[in-house]
């Protein structure tokens, strides 16, 4: 599995959520490129960067740090937030990006991503984020009345690469996974899921791992955030520990 390393942006800074709240930001590094950089040194394959203000207002809003981060780095970033149409999509990917993560448009309009799996196979995923196991959209500001596990499979063998799945009543919160939601997930997919959510030590890890052994669905790996901020998962630990079990 993977480690994907959370860089949340607002205003142009990292920050951290609590349970999405924008107004409960923490604010961890006021140079995204920056720490961005410190995760590639730190041994991380990829880069999970997410437009907060952008997934309010519908579209890009933090373009100049996610370029910055380009620029910066050279492991493959995947990106969501404010991403609701092919032409958004062309942009992002033809300035780098490796992949593109559609939310709220996976909800309001199926069909967008399914043209857009098939116009760039390979480079894009939905992100399902779920409060009580139903979706949430726009920023999380809005929960639907569709369960997380019925809105992934309107993506069967559409092409997506990945389903990155967020309890958002975790986020930010480090009261662990919820392991049993993803495992749940991915078990009644074909498609690849990404733990999203709440990751706050390597026991989490280890669990999810454990879990995942035994699943049916395929976990892809885990985005941590807060934890990696604030030292209670080890960067270099998590990445060692997830390459041996996948070696194993």
């Amino acid at each position: 599995m993977i480690l994907f390393p959370a860089i949340d942006l607002k205003d142009g800074n990292c920050v951290r959520l609590f349970k999405g709240e924008m107004d409960q930001a923490t604010v961890f590094n006021d140079d995204p490129a920056d720490q961005a950089l410190k995760f590639q040194q730190a041994g991380c394959e990829w880069l999970h960067l997410v437009d907060l203000n952008g997934a309010f207002a519908g579209e890009p809003v933090n373009g100049d740090a996610v370029d910055a981060i380009l620029a910066a780095t050279n492991i493959p970033a995947q990106l969501g937030g404010g991403i609701r149409d092919l032409k958004t999509i062309e942009t992002w990917l033809d300035k780098g990006l490796q992949r593109v993560i559609l939310g709220t448009i996976a909800l309001r309009d199926p069909n967008v991503v399914i043209e857009a799996a098939k116009e760039f196979p390979g480079h894009v995923a939905v992100g399902i984020d779920a409060r009580d196991g139903y979706v949430a959209v726009e920023g999380w500001a809005e929960t639907s009345e569709m369960q997380a596990v019925d809105l992934g499979r309107k993506f069967e063998d559409a092409g997506v690469s990945a389903i990155i799945y967020t309890d958002i009543d975790r986020d930010g919160t480090m009261q662990g996974l919820n392991v049993e939601g993803t495992i749940d997930l991915a078990n009644a997919l074909t498609i690849p899921v990404i733990a999203s959510g709440g990751v706050a030590s390597m026991d989490d890890l280890k669990q999810l791992q454990a879990a995942a052994d035994k699943a049916t669905g395929t976990i892809e790996g885990a985005i941590s955030g807060r934890a990696l901020y604030d030292g209670r998962l080890d960067v270099a630990e998590g990445i060692a520990f997830l390459k041996g079990a996948q070696h194993a």
